[in-house]
């Protein structure tokens, strides 16, 4: 409409108090407006009278339009819908309807003013990620702070965050422990206790005490500044409907142009010519300007980019990052998903499932393996500290040493204690129990005598299943993991979560070949975490990266992020990015549809002008409302059993 339909574009602060004045401007011109026809009305005033008024608030009330509308003719950009609304609305005047003439430019104002308040809506969807970013930074130096700008910030400086503070770059907590709340970029408000040595992105909330941060990556490479890069660009990759309905308004508004100059010539030149009578001018004109009225592309224009514009911003609240409109449509018509395991379809990290063939108490099983752990540094030790979940007396350790390949030896409270797999219990000479489940197994010997095993696995996500599950109920035709692991860790998995097919002991590029024969097939998403999948995210159709763990090169090359890490993500996105390709498809044939058979109408003098104004503003709200849906789709999905 008047305004430019890029509505991917998030406006400053200045921008949007600009526009909310040209908002209420546009009302209190159609008011206007609609008080002097009125009042001119009811007032029964001379004819002459009457149309200085009407003239008086024709201009009032599209002014605007007619200074866009020859703004686009000198500028050379074609015939859009201003000028259409404008010759439309002159031509009624000069044929003597007035009325209609005004109508036309206080119904396109309104229809504009609709579309400007959806616009609007759209954008608050996702301006809460715009403002994740916080303008200040608490930088400590020797017990004393000064704030500065994150921009300012290097790799080693050292930021208070207080309270209720969000973290202004990426960075490892030194000093300190409190929880945060991560909603602001995974969509989820559960709070995350975090403490000394743990890593924490910009744009989380401090909810608790002071933490002391070191900052770990420059601010241009901090979490917060690329998200609000991918949302800054994430329309400027148009989908194929986009793309095609820009090209198609090219080509339809000149099309319906010449319509209208065939409704008004050919008629009249019949009857001209054949019929010998005196041409209908003020019939046939009527008609033709009806038919431009009914054809302004608006709808067109403005239904689909909004539709995607909203399901992107409903997309982010949802802690979803969709890099650009092409990938929604490409998304939709993925068949096969095929996933990496470690950090994708599994946490990612060691941790104790279960203690067999134990002996002795299980308490104090743990507490002796933990104390001789604490001396390595692996992350199987890492697991079993955790396990034992508490503090650990070195005073009572001693001659510690790691046996590289085999694991650990020392002496806990006196006792001996042998920690590793099973070639350190041949070397010893200890009769052990064989462990047949798949893991890493930790065999404990205690003063020479076999005392049991620690199983150690990456386990499984908790929604790991229930998402292969509703993929397949959403219409994915395989879903397929990809994996480094052994044969029979990768079998165990597969099997536990329902993937139709897996493929195991895959180097990298083994990876990529496999990704590449499934294209071949049918359309392919792939949906990883490392850097190592990297290859096989950019490749595919659509490549989607795990965001909390992901490596930054995996989040970099892919197209879709999930900052929350849950693999439920997936299922989700690919049924809001089918939402959101019904509503575009939905809007296209609403939009297209009514103003043909309008449009036959109106050819046959069976609709009027009134019809025509009504026909092009109610399919424009309609297509808009359509699209608004999308606002609340997140609510939707999430309440679905999915």
């Amino acid at each position: 409409m008047a305004n430019d339909t890029k509505i991917e574009e998030i406006k400053t602060h200045e921008e949007e108090e600009h526009e909310e004045g040209n908002f209420k401007l546009n009302i209190i011109r159609m008011i206007i407006a609609v008080i002097l026809v009125v009042v001119a009305h009811i007032l029964k005033l001379d004819e002459k009278y009457e149309f200085y008024i009407s003239i008086l608030a024709y201009i009032i009330c599209g002014y605007e339009i007619i200074i866009n509308a020859l703004k686009s003719i000198f500028k050379g950009e074609g015939l859009d819908e201003n000028v259409l609304m404008t010759i439309a609305s002159i031509g009624a005047f000069i044929i003597g309807e007035t009325h209609e003439a005004i109508a036309v430019m206080i119904f396109f104002q309104l229809g504009e003013l609709f579309e400007d308040f959806s616009m609007t809506k759209s954008r608050n969807s996702i301006k809460a990620l715009v403002k994740i970013m916080p303008e200040t930074a608490n930088l400590y130096n020797d017990g004393n702070v000064k704030v500065v700008k994150p921009e300012e910030l290097k790799i080693g400086d050292v930021i208070l965050v207080n309270p209720y503070e969000k973290i202004p770059i990426d960075g490892e907590i030194i000093e300190g422990a409190t929880t945060l709340n991560t909603a602001m970029l995974t969509g989820e408000s559960i709070p995350r206790y975090v403490t000394v040595g743990d890593s924490v992105a910009s744009g989380l909330m401090n909810n608790d005490k002071v933490i002391k941060v070191q900052v770990k990556k420059e601010f241009k490479d901090s979490t917060a500044s690329k998200i609000l890069d991918l949302i800054e660009n994430a329309t400027e990759k148009k989908s194929k409907s986009e793309t095609f309905i820009r090209s198609f308004a090219k080509v339809y508004t000149p099309i319906v142009c010449i319509i209208a100059t065939l409704t008004f010539v050919l008629p009249s030149l019949v009857q001209y010519l054949f019929m010998h009578i005196k041409p209908d001018f003020a019939t046939w004109a009527y008609r033709a300007l009806t038919i431009l009225v009914i054809s302004c592309p608006c709808a067109i224009l403005i239904s689909v980019p909004l539709a995607f514009f909203t399901g992107i911003g409903t997309a982010s609240k949802m802690g979803i990052l969709i890099k650009g409109t092409n990938y929604v449509e490409a998304l939709s018509k993925v068949k096969t998903f095929a996933f990496d395991k470690t950090g994708t379809m599994t946490k990612g990290v060691f941790e104790v499932v279960g203690i067999h063939h134990c002996k002795m108490s299980e308490e104090e099983f743990t507490r002796l393996v933990a104390h001789i752990e604490f001396f390595s540094n692996h992350p199987i030790a890492k697991s079993i500290l955790r396990y034992y979940g508490k503090e650990v007396d070195v005073n009572i350790v001693k001659d510690v040493v790691e046996i590289g390949g085999r694991g650990l030896s020392g002496i806990v409270d006196g006792k001996k204690i042998l920690a590793g797999n099973d070639k350190l219990m041949k070397d010893n000479n200890i009769d052990f129990i064989e462990c047949n489940s798949t893991g890493t197994i930790v065999h404990i010997a205690i003063d020479n005598v076999y005392q049991g095993h620690i199983l150690i696995d990456d386990v499984i996500k908790e929604n790991a299943k229930t998402s292969i599950e509703a993929l397949k109920r959403l219409g994915a035709k395989k879903t397929i993991m990809l994996t480094g692991d052994r044969e029979s860790t990768a079998k165990e998995v597969s099997s536990k979560i329902g993937i139709d097919e897996y493929r195991s002991s895959l180097l990298p590029d083994e990876k990529l070949k496999i990704v590449e024969e499934l294209i071949k097939e049918e359309r392919l998403s792939f949906i990883g975490d490392g850097v190592n999948d990297a290859p096989c995210i950019t490749r595919a159709d659509v490549g989607i990266a795990m965001g909390g763990v992901g490596s930054d090169t995996a989040i970099e090359l892919s197209d879709i992020v999930l900052m929350n890490d849950d693999i439920i993500g997936v299922p989700k996105t690919y049924l809001l990015v089918k939402d959101i390709m019904r509503i575009v498809y939905e809007n296209i044939f609403i939009s297209v549809g009514i103003k043909i058979l309008v449009l036959i109408l109106s050819m046959f003098g069976i609709s009027n002008m009134w019809i025509a104004v009504f026909s092009d503003v109610g399919v424009m709200i309609l297509a808009v409302l359509n699209s608004m849906r999308l606002m609340n789709a997140n609510k939707r999905i999430e309440k679905i059993s999915l």
